[in-house]
């Protein structure tokens, strides 16, 4: 089933890439497997994670928590923060850091879940709203370039009925017995295939178009700027 969320975010973030000169130095904070690292071939790339979460891990050049990263003030050109500050306890510390490694003027890319279950246990923290972003990148020193929904409201409810198909409960003593029960579990039990089916298109309606209108996003995709240094123009 396609996961209309990632190919936003492959697009969002294939945008960005673009958007930076050949040779620009690039960090990948909380890199996980690297998925987006090809999107930057015309820079240079590094990679930074804690890798202590049970999953495949691409190697990284810097295995450390992203609050202390092992690198010199002002060392890369962007950013990219992809589906990771959920993960971290102390977000405001990580985001000042990332501030700290970026050049003034340089910028970076972030998504993060606001409505999401739990993941990657037990490295899961917060869910961010867009006033979140706005005050947290304030704090850290970051100026907002944009911020909006990364999929659109049908996205979000593809999600809640694929993982109702998954979680539903069927049987009557789950549904709390008794009449009801037994007259919601067969209901149940035939819509779940439906919720699947349904899922699947409105996924792939969101793949192709983002509504906005109403409703609400599953993540915020934002992108800010480190302010250019003071004098940087006289």
């Amino acid at each position: 089933m396609i996961n209309s969320s990632r190919e936003w975010l492959l697009r969002e973030n294939s945008a960005f890439a673009r958007s930076l000169p050949a040779g620009s130095l690039v960090l990948d904070a909380g890199a996980g497997s690297q998925p987006y690292r090809h999107l930057f071939d015309h820079c240079r790339y590094e990679a930074a994670d804690f890798e202590k979460v049970d999953k495949p891990y691409a190697k990284s050049t810097y295995v450390c928590d992203l609050v202390s990263i092992p690198v010199e003030d002002g060392r890369f050109d962007a950013v990219a923060l992809n589906q990771v500050l959920e993960h971290l306890s102390d977000p405001l510390a990580a985001l000042a850091e990332l501030h700290r490694v970026l050049k003034p003027g340089g910028s970076m890319i972030c998504s993060a879940p606001l409505f999401y279950e739990e993941h990657e246990q037990p490295y899961d923290f917060f869910r961010y709203t867009q006033y979140a972003w706005r005050h947290l990148m304030a704090k850290a020193g970051f100026e907002i370039v944009s911020i909006c929904w990364l999929e659109g409201y049908l996205g979000t409810v593809a999600y809640q009925m694929e993982r109702a198909s998954r979680y539903l409960p069927t049987r009557p003593h789950d549904l709390g017995g008794g009449v009801r029960g037994w007259i919601a579990s067969p209901i149940l039990i035939a819509g779940k295939p439906i919720l699947r089916v349904l899922a699947a298109l409105f996924y792939r309606l969101d793949a192709r178009h983002r509504y906005t209108a109403a409703g609400y996003p599953k993540n915020y995709i934002v992108v800010v700027k480190k302010p250019a240094a003071q004098g940087a123009a006289d």
